[in-house]
């Protein structure tokens, strides 16, 4: 399956940065300010934010109780999204949907959302390529090029509850574990927390949302002390730091140590687990010893591994353990008393890890003229 949509239309700068600015960016005390500065009564910019939140409005013309002149007028001067869909591709039988987007000023990013059993999961992106460059992953091998405002993370958000809507589902979970590392847009990612979390808009609970990060020890920090209740899964990937300095270079600047006694520094401040995530690697980071390691390091630790078998890479040398490997690896840090789960990736056949449709996308638009 695969819809396209022409680009977005040009738009006016954030102040804040060269950024493109659109609804979604705005808070709800600054769109009553900028509507109030058209003219309009207050309470029109509380009918908007409904439509566009709770209805999940695809444009300001299904917005039917408001004044055509206001209507056009937030076209003209405030689109409701930044973002075009490009293309959507589906797997697992229509349970995965991936869709990447073109921004205003032409970037590419990646939403994936799986629908289970029970609850309906959306994987956003937060930045345009990524400055990590963790060794097996796709999104890091161009670098870096931009953050994405807040205003883009929301509409990969709201695109996604609209998608789950039409297939008479509803967005029940949120996992900041797209492209780029949440904490390093740290301003922009608490901003989208807050936008989701308002009871007058989507009313998004915090608990349903999981911020994933390579280890930015400063940052996690700072979360333990922000309102939000949110979840924190820390990608870890290896027990030591000779290995883990391998995967993930941030760790030469935040070694293994002073990521745990910052993972228990939140965990005491918030009494919340943490989550690690380990991207299980054949012959890498899959070893009985490897395993071992991992447990006496996160022992007595309020936390849960969530083990990834890695989805592979084409054009990387990584590759997903066999089955049997898997769950030993599980097994072994069962058996140490650490709570841990295998998680397998959805929707292979459609380049569902992070970066994949994105490189492919860019890719063929250096090969041709036309759209991808």
């Amino acid at each position: 399956m695969q819809r396209t949509s022409p680009d977005p239309p040009q738009i006016p700068f954030s102040r804040r940065s060269s950024r493109p600015l659109g609804f979604y960016d705005l808070t709800l005390d600054q769109l009553t300010e900028r509507m109030t500065a058209w003219g309009f009564p207050a309470f029109r910019a509380r009918q908007v934010w409904g439509w566009a939140y709770r209805n999940l409005a695809l444009g300001y013309d299904e917005m039917t109780n408001l004044p055509a002149a206001l209507r056009e007028n937030l076209a003209a001067e405030l689109p409701l999204s930044t973002l075009a869909t490009v293309r959507e591709l589906t797997a697992d039988n229509g349970e995965t949907i991936k869709t990447l987007y073109r921004t205003g000023d032409g970037e590419l990013v990646e939403t994936v959302l799986m629908l289970y059993p029970g609850r309906a999961t959306v994987c956003v992106s937060c930045q345009v390529g990524c400055a990590v460059g963790c060794a097996f992953c796709a999104t890091g091998l161009g670098g870096l090029t931009r953050n994405l405002t807040s205003g883009e993370i929301v509409a990969q958000a709201v695109g996604a509850a609209r998608r789950a809507r039409d297939r008479g589902r509803a967005l029940t979970n949120l996992v900041m574990m797209g492209m780029g590392e949440p904490l390093q847009n740290y301003a922009e990612t608490m901003e989208f927390i807050a936008t989701l979390n308002d009871p007058d808009g989507m009313n998004f609970g915090a608990r349903r949302i999981t911020i994933s990060t390579s280890g930015i020890v400063p940052k996690i920090d700072a979360l333990a002390d922000e309102p939000w209740q949110v979840n924190l899964a820390v990608s870890l990937h290896a027990p030591g730091d000779e290995l883990r300095s391998s995967l993930v270079p941030i760790n030469r600047r935040y070694p293994v140590a002073e990521l745990m006694a910052a993972c228990q520094r939140y965990i005491d401040r918030t009494g919340r687990r943490v989550s690690f995530e380990y991207a299980l690697m054949r012959g890498i980071n899959d070893s009985d010893d490897t395993a071992r390691a991992l447990a006496d390091l996160l022992r007595g630790m309020l936390c849960h591994v969530n083990i990834i078998p890695l989805n592979p890479v084409d054009v990387l040398p990584y590759e997903r353990p066999d089955p049997a490997g898997i769950e030993r690896f599980a097994d072994t840090l069962r058996a140490a008393g650490i709570p841990a789960t295998v998680r397998y990736s959805r929707g292979l056949d459609i380049d569902a890890a992070c970066g994949q449709l994105r490189a492919k996308a860019s890719e063929l638009a250096s090969e041709t003229a036309a759209p991808a």
